[in-house]
């Protein structure tokens, strides 16, 4: 909407595109070139039409903008500066060095806030179209990082352990400890790290492309009216004073312009946007004839400055008032004279609330996409970091054991057998540790059953399984996998004096119990507190919400053992032990 504005203001301004037939192509093409539904048709056909337009359209600035849209970076400003000196000798003024100088910075202007305006335009749009864009790249950086560093850590420890493995029970009690101490920096909480990164450049491409063209155009506008207000034959020092209240308003509307966050006012703006409106009504009702223009800058910096709801009715208010100032006035350029300044006014407001707002929309729409990187990288981070404590801690807890036995069993060849399978749930570690990183680390719950098994069994801890582990629906398997694999893994470390397991699988319900003495929190599960649980519970906490279930841990009622339950919304309460 801004741009359609602002470049039908400049074809109508002044009063071009009715006595010029050529304008109204030009002004269509414009909008063709501009604007971002019908961006597709902005190449050398659409430039070259307004080449052959240009000399009898009187809109030489609209070719400018389109020479800055379309040619690459190193061509397009010399091609630029071409057609705003040409603009000069063709406007449709006296010949005289104010009408040549108007000419040149009409078309200076009009190209550099068209060109800003369209980019400003277009960079908001694809900043919006790529939001997920940047999260992504967030996301598989963040893999990749947590890839190295993982296998930088536990890829080395688990390549250690199947190394002591393959020495024989010699090496059995450093890879005991290698395990262990892989296992608490597995189990410990991940440390905070920083979600920033980079980012498209939408704020900084902002900044560089909207201030030189504010700078621009203030300056050119202050120009071409210190021009006019030479020519108009008036005494020197009324010369001197206009052209010091001209660049008092255009001054203080280049501070109002100036980029910041959004919801950031400028200093001091009360007594700023006072002032600027003093002078600009003062220079309305001077007594050589109205000038109106600096109140277009007085209510681009109201637009700017105050909020929505106050600033388009003030804005409003003030163009009205310059209108009424100018109709009152016995010297005044009466009515179709003061619609043509009107319609400066609008255009004047519209170009540097545009540039404002498009700027700060930019940097809004940038902060967004930031927010949403920093969220998904939080939670892929959590998700790994989760993964991690919930799937290998289980496994490196069962190579410990299988360490363990390998020491304390006198008989050599099961001695051994205890250390290859050390080995292979090394290996198996591994793999699983390589893909966490990734999409992520599916486990079987029929494998996690015969795993539980097979490790409390070697603990000495005798396990039964009641109810169907095949008949567990889908959508809970991953779940009820992970929740028997961290319940296990807090047996074998947490258990004392275990020596039965009972696993119970009902409809969407699962539930682990021990008989192992009851460790007061926070040791038991690395706790935090009573009642809730350290990372592992928190986590399978975590997992069960998310399927609109809920999770239990704590002793058993009858004050021996411990129990964990997860049951879904769906399932029936459990009754009895």
């Amino acid at each position: 909407m801004i741009l359609v504005v602002v470049i039908l203001g400049f074809a109508f301004e002044p009063a071009v595109v009715l006595p010029r037939p050529a304008a109204v192509p030009m002004l269509l093409l414009q909008l063709a070139i501009c604007l971002p539904s019908t961006r597709r048709l902005r190449g050398a056909w659409a430039l070259a039409a307004q080449v052959l337009l240009m000399p009898w359209s009187g809109l030489p600035g609209f070719l400018g903008a389109s020479v800055l849209l379309v040619f690459e970076r190193r061509l397009r400003w010399a091609l630029f500066a071409v057609v705003v000196l040409a603009a000069g000798p063709l406007s449709s003024g006296d010949g005289s060095v104010h009408s040549v100088l108007n000419g040149i910075g009409n078309a200076l202007a009009h190209g550099l806030v068209l060109y800003a305006l369209t980019r400003l335009t277009d960079l908001y749009t694809e900043l919006r179209a790529t939001r997920g864009a940047l999260a992504q790249a967030r996301v598989a950086a963040e893999r990749e990082r947590a890839g190295r560093d993982l296998d930088a850590v536990l890829g080395a420890a688990l390549a250690e352990i199947t190394r002591l493995a393959g020495q024989g029970t010699r090496a059995a009690r450093e890879l005991v400890a290698v395990a262990r101490a892989a296992t608490e920096r597995v189990r410990a909480a991940p440390p905070a790290q920083s979600a920033a990164g980079t980012d498209a450049p939408g704020c900084a491409l902002a900044s560089r492309l909207v201030w030189p063209i504010v700078v621009a155009t203030h300056v050119e506008y202050l120009i071409v009216g210190t021009v006019f207000l030479l020519g108009a034959g008036m005494p020197g020092g009324r010369v001197a004073g206009y052209a010091a209240a001209l660049a008092a308003v255009v001054g203080l509307q280049a501070y109002h312009s100036l980029p910041r966050p959004p919801g950031v006012r400028p200093p001091y703006v009360a007594w700023t946007l006072g002032v600027q409106l003093t002078v600009a009504l003062g220079v309305l009702a001077a007594p050589d004839g109205p000038y109106p223009q600096p109140v277009g800058f007085v209510a681009a910096s109201v637009l700017i400055v105050l909020p929505g709801r106050t600033a388009w009715p003030a804005a409003g208010a003030l163009t009205a008032l310059a209108a009424i100032a100018m109709l009152l006035r016995t010297d005044g350029p009466g009515a179709h004279g003061t619609a043509v300044l009107l319609l400066d006014i609008v255009v004047i407001a519209s170009v540097f609330y545009g540039l404002a707002l498009l700027s700060g929309l930019v940097r809004q729409v940038r902060e967004a996409r930031g927010a949403l990187a920093s969220l998904a990288v939080a939670r892929e981070r959590r998700r790994i970091a989760r993964d991690v404590h919930d799937l290998l801690g289980y496994g490196l807890s069962a190579i410990a054991l299988k360490g363990e036995l390998a020491l304390r069993d006198p008989d050599r060849e099961r001695a051994g057998r205890h250390l290859a399978d050390a080995a292979a749930l090394a290996d198996q570690a591994l793999t699983d540790l390589r893909a966490i990183p990734g999409e992520g680390l599916e486990i079987s719950l029929a494998e996690e059953v015969a795993s539980a098994r097979d490790v409390l069994a070697a603990a000495g801890i005798a396990v039964r399984v009641r109810g169907g582990a095949d008949e567990v629906e889908e959508v809970s398997e991953a779940l009820f996998a992970t929740v028997l694999r961290e319940a296990v893994t807090n047996v074998l470390r947490h258990a004392a004096g275990a020596r039965r397991c009972e696993v119970y699988f009902g409809p969407g319900l699962l539930r682990v119990a021990d008989d192992g003495r009851v460790v007061p929190p926070p040791s038991r599960g690395e706790g935090d507190g009573a009642g809730t649980g350290g990372n592992g519970l928190r986590n399978l906490r975590e997992r069960a919400t998310a399927l609109g279930g809920i999770l239990e841990a704590g002793p058993a009622p009858h004050g021996r053992g411990y129990v964990v339950t997860v049951r879904l919304e769906s399932a029936p309460v459990p009754v009895g032990g």
